[in-house]
């Protein structure tokens, strides 16, 4: 696809999507962030969302919890910590995971700040995924 961006997400443990995009927007440390062709180069890591990419006009989603996103010569290239179809999520297991995580942010007062800040990066993975499926 000539002006295009090839788009490559890859985790730890797989090649998660490499595909010809004609634009994507992902989630910046700052809010979303936009990328269409003749991006100029950047480096910038990225949160826990939804990146999502479009196609010949249809849009598609993919969870990401955090990582890397490098864009140069229109190649961008997302090392992602996780990163999800919404046909791979698992409702049941990602509404346990929210469950779990709001009751440790209810019981804030007898924890400390680290599993505080746990509990929050595990509630905010979990709305997300709940969302990107469909269920939220």
């Amino acid at each position: 696809m000539a002006g295009g961006i090839s788009l490559r997400v890859v985790t730890p443990v797989r090649l998660v999507l490499e595909e010809q995009v004609d634009e994507l927007t992902a989630p910046g440390p700052l809010g979303q962030l936009g990328i269409l062709p003749d991006h100029a180069a950047l480096m910038t890591t990225l949160d826990i969302g939804r990146l999502s990419y479009k196609q010949s006009g249809a849009t598609s989603v993919i969870t990401l919890t955090g990582g890397y996103a490098e864009v140069l010569d229109n190649v961008v290239t997302v090392l992602a910590n996780a990163a999800e179809f919404p046909n791979e999520i698992d409702p049941a297991r990602a509404e346990n995971a929210r469950a779990r995580a709001e009751r440790a942010l209810g019981d804030s007062e007898h924890v400390d700040e680290e599993v505080l800040v746990a509990a929050r990066a595990a509630l905010q993975r979990a709305l997300v995924r709940l969302e990107t499926a469909g269920y939220r």
